[in-house]
């Protein structure tokens, strides 16, 4: 696969403005995707953040498995704030306030010694479709900002006024170069790159190794597949799935965009694709 990187112009203008915006916040609220933790970590932004507080949130947590709890309590036990959640379930929002609440906890006694109440503000930022608009509709209880299962929703900045707190939505932003291209790959695999620059042949093909190697059984159940090549593989996944063109020839384009988006909407079950190891000098 080629060399991937995708750092477009406004990213810099959105880095740009979150750091003329990180003072106004009392905290940080950083969606990370649970199905890959450290690489939608992107080490830029925590930079930024100086000695605010940080609340993680492992997003898209029913598409990840056991893995994710592992990172949670890798950053906790490093001192930080971690949660894992599923932002589209409602009944995760009082998760996620009590997080916050607890993150803010010292200023707010501070305050309340003084003996006056403030509305605290929070920073909410990451890569590129992990489900930052999501979370914050979440918090907000209503849909509140433009949300879309693709990169680059969110151009601008956004402050969200809600009972007690508010809510800085920020476009998702990649680090300007990426060091680690397995974690690129990965950032690719779950659409926190614009597929317009991947190359979706060479994608599918490292998705399918990549998960026969640590889901082997979740490729059988779905497509069948028992080993192989990655190319044996897809060509399994096409067959089963009806893919064939006139002349017995595989439709490999579309059993390309079947695994993908199979895969991106959990259909090949929950999956965690980082493991811990991935995360080693990463300072969350």
């Amino acid at each position: 696969m080629k060399i991937l990187q995708w750092f477009p112009g406004h990213m810099t203008k959105a880095l740009r403005m979150m750091e003329e915006n990180v003072a106004l916040c009392d905290g940080i609220i950083y969606v990370l995707d649970a199905r890959c933790p450290a690489a939608s970590f992107n080490p830029k932004l925590k930079d930024m953040f100086g000695a605010k507080p940080v609340l993680y949130v492992l997003n898209k947590g029913d598409l990840a498995d056991e893995k994710a709890d592992l990172f949670v309590k890798y950053i906790r036990d490093g001192g930080g704030a971690a949660i894992r959640l599923n932002a589209v379930d409602s009944r995760s929002r009082r998760h996620i306030t009590g997080a916050m609440d607890k993150l803010v906890a010292e200023k707010r006694q501070r305050s309340e010694d003084k003996g006056y109440t403030r509305t605290f503000r929070f920073m909410v930022c990451g890569v590129p479709n992990t489900g930052k608009s999501t979370v914050i509709n979440l918090v907000a209880g209503a849909a509140r900002t433009q949300t879309g299962n693709k990169a680059g929703v969110t151009r601008g900045k956004q402050w969200i006024r809600l009972d007690g707190c508010e809510l800085l939505d920020t476009p998702g932003t990649t680090p300007p170069s990426f060091v680690n291209q397995k974690l690129a790959v990965r950032l690719a695999f779950v659409g926190s790159l614009n597929d317009d620059i991947v190359p979706m042949d060479d994608l599918s093909l490292a998705l399918l190794e990549e998960l026969a190697q640590k889901y082997p059984q979740n490729l059988e159940v779905r497509y069948g597949i028992d080993g192989g090549t990655p190319l044996e593989m897809l060509e399994k996944l096409c067959k089963r799935r009806g893919f064939v063109l006139r002349g017995g020839e595989y439709d490999y384009e579309r059993g390309e965009r079947a695994l993908i988006d199979d895969f991106r909407k959990g259909r090949i079950g929950a999956m965690t694709l980082d493991e811990l190891s991935d995360a080693e000098g990463l300072k969350y």
